[in-house]
């Protein structure tokens, strides 16, 4: 559908966790599709739907040349972890060794609202993790170690990037939680 603008690391919506997806309509599948667009046309693993200032339980992947999305995930993690460097849309050019889970099982729903389960191991494991971090406004950031994610906190602020002007948080029009920001 449309390429949109990914929210960088300062927008407050980063940080807000996102509402569960109710209604399983057009404009969902839209935004399905943008989230898909602007992916892929930045060359990302993953994106949220809080990325584009959408707060819905929301995301797609790009894993392996397997394109997929998943709504209101609920996650299964294995105890096995893996670490490996992981960097994200919302903080372009920056990566660091990040602790996650080697295996997943993640629960939702496809855009239709049908049931569906991803399952994976390593990078997909990994996309997953960061992705529904991001509908709970958790940055990979946060999981690094403090002296990691005091160089990481470094390298934002040096960032050409940091400090651009935040667009507003895109509202639904279906009917809502009081709090919905």
């Amino acid at each position: 559908m449309t390429v949109q603008e990914i929210r960088l690391f300062g927008d407050p919506v980063l940080r807000s966790a996102a509402l569960p997806v109710q209604t399983f309509d057009k404009e969902l599948r839209r935004l399905v599709s943008d989230l898909t667009d602007t992916m892929l046309e930045a060359g990302g693993a993953g994106l949220a739907a809080p990325q584009l200032g959408v707060l819905l339980r929301v995301f797609t992947f790009d894993i392996d040349d397997e394109i997929g999305h998943l709504i209101n995930p609920v996650l299964d993690l294995s105890d096995e972890l893996q670490e490996g460097d992981e960097g994200c849309l919302s903080l372009p050019g920056l990566a660091y060794p990040t602790t996650r889970a080697m295996r997943v099982v993640a629960k939702g729903f496809n855009e239709f609202g049908e049931p569906m389960v991803v399952e994976g191991s390593e990078v997909l494991a990994r996309c997953v993790q960061h992705e529904t971090d991001h509908l709970d406004g958790i940055l990979f950031v946060d999981r690094l170690d403090d002296e990691t994610r005091k160089q990481a906190m470094k390298a934002i602020r040096e960032a050409e990037w940091f400090g651009a002007a935040i667009p507003p948080v895109k509202v639904s029009p279906h009917p809502i939680s009081s709090r919905w920001l």
